[in-house]
Order: C-alpha cells, then structure tokens, then sequence
C-alpha cells in the first residue's frame, strides 16, 4: 500500500512539472498566405500553399498547439490586421494563464513591394507591420517573410545575431528575428518542380532536419537560416529570375540557444543512415515535396516526419535511384544505399536525326587518305554518305567519325561526329561530337560534345561538353563549355562553364562556374561561381561564394566558407573554422579569426574610455569576432601637462561570464610621443602591457571595467628615461642604448 501510494506521488509530482514546464513556453503562430497581390501583379500558385506547409511544420515539431495557430488565406490588408488582433488577445490569454515567456512567430507568403505587402490590390506598409508585429505582448517575435523585395522590412540595425529559442524553458532571450527571403530590390521566385516557393521549400526542409549541422536533434534559428540562405542562392542562379538573396535583421538579447524545431517531438521519423550521399528528394504518399537534402556520407541525418508512406529520389554520381518507404508511429526508419532501385534515363536522340555512338546508315571505311576532306578516299568510296573510319592519314582529314582507331594529319582533322581513338595533328583538331581517347595537336582542339580521355596543345583546348577522364592539357588555354572530371592544366588560363571535379592547375586564372570539387593552383586568380571543396591556392586571388576546405592566396574572398583562409587579407560572408592573415573580415565567425585587424559584422565593436597609472585620459576602440578582438588605443595625459601622448595596438581575448559579467584579456604595445616633437629622441620607446579587465554590463549599451596590468616600457638612445608612472617601478640597463623599466599597474573605465 506504501509503495502504491508512493507511485501515485511520483507520477503527480512528473504530470505537475510537465504542465510547468507547458505552461513556461508557448508558442503562437500567424501565417499568412495570399496569392493575389492584386489587378497589376501576376497571381501566384504557391503562396497558399507554402503558408499551409509552414502550419504543418510547426504543428509537427515547432511546438505550436492547434489553438495557438492563426492560419490566413486569400485575405486583405484588414484581414491581416484582424490576424494581429486574435493573436494579440491569445498571447494576453497565455500570458494572463502564467506563462512565462512568449513568443510569436508571423510567416507571410504573398506579393510586396520596397514599401509593404500587396494584398488583393491593398497595401499594408512595412512601418504598420512593424508595428502591429511590436505591440505585440510577447517576449521573442519571429517574422518570415517570403515576398518580392521582402529585404527591405529587414532594416539592419547593427542588431547582434545571438543563438537561438523554444524548446527549453531555461533561456533567457528577448527581442526580434525577421528572416526575409529575398533583398530590397530581388523577386522572389516559384518553382513548379518544387510545388511552392525556393526559399520555403529550403526552409522548411532544412526546419525538418536537413539544416541540424550539430546533429542534436533540434534545428535553431541560425541553422534554419544559413541552410535555406545557401541552398536559395544555389538553385535560383540560373533561373530566369537570377540569384535570390534571402536577408535578415536579428535583435536579440540574452542566453540560451533559440531552437526552431525538435525533430525528436514526431512520433516517426526518418533516418538517412551514414553510408547514404547524394541529393534526395523525399515526397509524400500524394506526390508533394516535402524535404529535399544533400546528405553527406560519413554521418547519420534524422528528418522529423508525419507517420505515413513516402518516395525518395537519389541523385548521385551521374545516376538516378529509387526507394519507397512507409514511416510507422513510435519508430525512427532507416533508409540505405541499399534500399534504392535504380531508375532507367529516358532514352534520347538529337534532334535532327543521328543516335547513339555508331548510329544506323553510317558507313564503315576502315582506312582514310586524304589532302582534304573533299578529296579523300572516303569521298572517292561513300561519296557524301557518313563515313567511319579506323585509321586516317592526310594533310587534313574528314569524315563523320573515327571509331577506336587513330587520325594522324600533318595540318589538321575534322569529324563531324565522335572521335573514339586518338586525333593527331600538328595543326588543330575538332570533332563535332564526343571524343573517347584524345585529340592532340601543337595550336588547337575543339570538340563538339564531350572529351572522355585528353586534348593537348600548345595553343587551345575547347570542348562544348564535359571532360571526363586525364583533361585538357595546354600552353595557352583550356575551356571545357561542361563538367570537368579530371585535370585542365595550362600556363594561360583554364574555364569550365559547369561542375569541375578534379585539378585546375595554371599561371594565369582558373575559373569553374559551378561546383569545384579538387583543387585550384595559380599564381594569378582562382574563381568559383558556386562552391568549392578541396583548395584553392593562389599567389594573389581566390574566390568562392561558398568554400568548404582552404582558401591559400595573397587575398582570399569566400561566402560561406567551412574550414579555412590563410592569407594577407581574408573576406568571407560566415566563417565555420579560421582565418588567418594581416587582416581578416567577415560577417560572422564559428571559430576562430587569428589576424592583427580581424573585423566580424556580428562580433563586438567597442568604444572604451578609460584612466590608468601611465596616462589619465585614454580612448581605445575594440573591433573583431565573439571571442577574438583587435583594439586601437590612444591615451594623452592633463597630469604631466599634456607633454606626452601615446599610440598603440594589441590583441586579446573576450570570455563571458553570464549574462552581465565578462573578462578581457590582452596584450597591446603603444609608443609614447612628446607632443613638442614627436620625432626627437625623448619619442624613441616602447611601452608594451599585459592587461585583464573584468567588466560588468550595467545595460546593452553601457558597461564598467577595472582591472590590472603588468607594464614593461623600453627606451633606446636617451640619457635619460623618464618614468611613464606614478607608481615604483624597477630599471633595468640592458646595455649602453637600452634601458628597460617594469611595473604593474592598473586601469578603470566605461564601455560603450
């Protein structure tokens, strides 16, 4: 009986603190979606659509009750304002019910201008938004909009990214979040394929898990962004449209980690095993997308689903595959490489005629003489018949084709079709289709369709397909109108239109307009239009809007770049490892930025005014990432009657300590100047400083610190050295031009 009456405490006790903990978070939800902007704008397809996908992910895994959600369709400018309204009254219900923190997230798909949303002919302006958004009584607001120039309601403010909210009850986060899926002056663009729009469809693949890059389960904010920022820009480049830019403007304050989705809340769930890599496309039991991901191998990736029945599509390594699956309550499903059935391309023919490598009607002339193509035993033989040859031997030769065997022209060889051999002039070579095997010729080698083998000049390499196998070879240039899958080498330049998988090696410039996988090497400029995995060194220019490895070069400029920089001068969008150089600029920095000026937009900017032993008035400006700074430093002293100032750099370290307490940490050195003659003797010294400073935040923008120093001052070439402290110090005679003199000392001062 005892031990009855314990269980039944036990469980009350856990049912009383699962309702603490509900009732310490709630979440509320507006989502708005209205495909007509009104008589002058075209009617969108998937505005509706995407709004009531974005319910349903929040339903799944965001944490948002059924009655917490306000969804709108096919609603006006008061319409929406009614929306406000309803979650207005619901946020002071729940707030009125004790919950202790608020947040509130408005989702709009739909038509807008630089100026505000369009709503069936109505306008609702971006001041009014905002403000209805803020009169809200909610501590976190979370605004996505997914609308043409949707960025101009993203006003940067200098507001500092912080992580992220939800799930745990434990942080402390207040202020605003507004995610837009384009800049001020972009379209936002559909996407038939997708069925809704680029930046939602990525958005809310990356909120169902393809965005969990720290593999704990959850999705947070800057997850959620950084995914369907890269994967919007990726897939909108060559759209009619042109590249979208998805934008933000993010004020928050506080600790925690602000938490979009759990995938861990579905009661199924999907689990793309280690082995499995390529791109995949996952729908549902009707056909409508749901998540699209490229998955790596080497590490497992959990996608939060509905239970029910489902087909993915693997794209990978040139080939299509298959798998069904049905996803079942209470259990998380694997999928394999294994699981996948491949799926037949649909066959083909050019357009014209023609078919596949040796083609019905083409006539088979095992040997070709030739001074020109129109005077040439193939002519004598076939007449104006397609002709395929084994082996040819002229001034120049012609025909449709050499299957497998060897041209050899002492001016040159043209095909009008494949080259499966070996083309061998001292001119030029070109074949109006594939070539299996090489074309190799002191000037020129143009081919028509793709290069399975090798081109070698000294002059140019041209092919209007991909190069597959040892590349193209050349003095001067290299241009592959395709994918590259091998080695272009040249001492003039290399281009490759599409994905390059392997090495681009020259003295001029290398350039992929896609994908580079492998390595770029130069003295001159390396450039990636999409991404690079692998290296790029340069001795003067890298560039890749999204790196993942290193960048080596004099100047480095990355987007999003996962690994490294290592250069004079390094500039990236968001950094997911280190930089190193002279100087170092970026956005943002997961890791560490190790340069003698590092400036990161997101990281800390810094005026300090401060008194200390060696001067009274002291100003010094601290810039860089979240842990890493550079400050500038510049003191002058009323107390010696303004007879020195001094001029100073140093680097350091920022540890917080909680929310309001924080530790400085750094090493600076400053020369002291008379203000008489800053170029006489007396200026000729060094002070250099160890100094920690512990500070507490008294608001955002307002903080005091104090703390000590250990100074070390040296002077070279004066008879006498004057103390640069009040305070004792120990002199030192390091030889018959050097003194040296040390002390510890101390500083106090305000941040702002």
């Amino acid at each position: 009986m005892r031990a009855l009456v314990i269980l039944l405490f036990a469980l009350g006790a856990a049912t009383s603190a699962h309702a603490a903990e509900a009732t310490a978070v709630r979440r509320l939800a507006l989502l708005v979606g209205v495909n007509d902007g009104g008589p002058e704008r075209v009617r969108l397809r998937y505005a509706e659509t995407d709004a009531k996908a974005f319910s349903t992910v929040l339903s799944e895994l965001g944490g948002v009750l059924p009655q917490d959600r306000v969804l709108l369709t096919d609603v006006d400018r008061t319409g929406v304002l009614a929306g406000f309204d309803r979650v207005r009254r619901l946020a002071e219900g729940v707030r009125t019910a004790g919950a202790r923190r608020v947040e509130v997230l408005l989702y709009y798909s739909g038509h807008s201008d630089d100026e505000g949303l369009l709503l069936k002919g109505q306008r609702l302006d971006y001041g009014e938004l905002r403000r209805s958004l803020e009169g809200l009584p909610a501590d976190v607001r979370i605004a996505v909009l997914d609308s043409c120039a949707s960025g101009a309601f993203a006003r940067k403010k200098g507001g500092v990214s912080r992580p992220a909210f939800l799930v745990d009850s434990a942080i402390q986060v207040k202020g605003h979040a507004i995610l837009t899926s384009s800049s001020a002056d972009e379209a936002s663009q559909e996407s038939d394929r997708l069925g809704g729009s680029f930046f939602t469809h990525h958005l809310l693949s990356g909120l169902r898990g393809a965005a969990d890059v720290t593999h704990d389960g959850r999705v947070t904010l800057t997850e959620a962004y950084q995914f369907a920022f890269h994967e919007t820009l990726a897939r909108t480049e060559r759209t009619q449209g042109g590249a979208q830019h998805p934008n933000y403007d993010i004020e928050l304050a506080g600790t925690g980690d602000l938490v979009m989705t759990d995938l861990r809340a579905t009661t199924a769930g999907l689990v793309l095993t280690e082995p499995l890599e390529g791109r995949l496309y996952v729908r549902d039991a009707v056909g409508t997308l749901v998540v699209e991901v490229q998955k790596q191998s080497g590490r497992a990736t959990e996608l939060g689903l509905a239970p029910g029945a489902y087909r993915a599509r693997r794209e990978w390594d040139g080939g299509v595959s298959e798998a069904a699956f049905t996803l079942k309550e209470g259990m998380r499903t694997p999928l394999a490489p294994g699981d996948f059935l491949g799926v037949g391309h649909e066959a083909t023919v050019m357009r014209g005629g023609g078919g596949g490598m040796f083609p019905q009607g083409r006539t088979m002339l095992p040997v070709n003489l030739s001074l020109v193509p129109s005077m040439s035993t193939n002519t004598l033989r076939a007449g104006r018949a397609q002709v395929e040859n084994r082996f040819a031997l002229g001034v120049v030769n012609g025909g449709a084709a050499l299957g497998g065997g060897l041209a050899l022209g002492l001016a040159g060889n043209v095909y009008d079709a494949e080259v499966s051999g070996l083309a061998l002039a001292l001119g030029f070579n070109t074949s109006g289709g594939d070539v299996d095997g090489g074309q190799l010729s002191l000037v020129t080698n143009v081919a028509g369709g793709a290069v399975r083998g090798a081109q070698a000049s000294l002059g140019l390499n041209v092919t209007n397909g991909d190069v597959d196998g040892i590349g193209q070879l050349a003095l001067g240039a290299n241009v592959a109108r395709g994918a590259l899958g091998g080695v272009q080498a040249a001492l003039g330049a290399n281009v490759t239109t599409s994905d390059a998988t392997g090495l681009q090696l020259s003295l001029g410039a290398n350039h992929a307009n896609g994908t580079m996988k492998g390595v770029q090497f130069t003295l001159g400029v390396n450039s990636v239009a999409t991404a690079a995995r692998g290296i790029q060194g340069s001795v003067l220019l890298n560039h890749a809007p999204s790196l993942t490895g290193m960048q080596l070069g004099l100047i480095n400029v990355g987007g999003d770049v996962s690994g490294m920089q290592l250069g004079l001068i390094n500039v990236a969008d968001t950094v997911h490892g280190m930089q190193l150089g002279l100087i170092n600029v970026s956005d943002e920095v997961n890791g560490v930025p190790v340069g003698l000026v590092s400036y990161e937009k997101k990281g800390q900017l810094h005026l300090e005014v401060f008194g200390s032993d060696v001067q009274l008035t002291n100003l010094a400006l601290k810039f860089g990432g979240k842990h890493f700074y550079t400050t500038l430093l510049a003191g002058i002293g009323p107390d010696d009657r303004f007879q020195r100032f001094s001029l100073g750099l140093g680097l350091g370290g920022h540890i917080p300590l909680g929310s309001r307490f924080w530790v400085d940490v750094d090493v600076a050195a400053s020369q002291v100047l008379s203000t008489r003659d800053p170029f006489s003797s007396a200026s000729n010294n060094m002070l250099t400083q160890a100094r920690a400073m512990l500070g507490f935040q008294v608001m955002p923008r307002l903080a005091v610190f104090a703390g000590p120093t250990y100074n070390v001052a040296f002077a070279w070439g004066e008879p006498e050295f004057a103390k640069l402290t009040t305070l004792p110090v120990r002199s030192h005679v390091i030889n018959a031009d050097t003194r040296m003199q040390r002390w510890p000392g101390f500083q106090v001062g305000v941040r702002l």
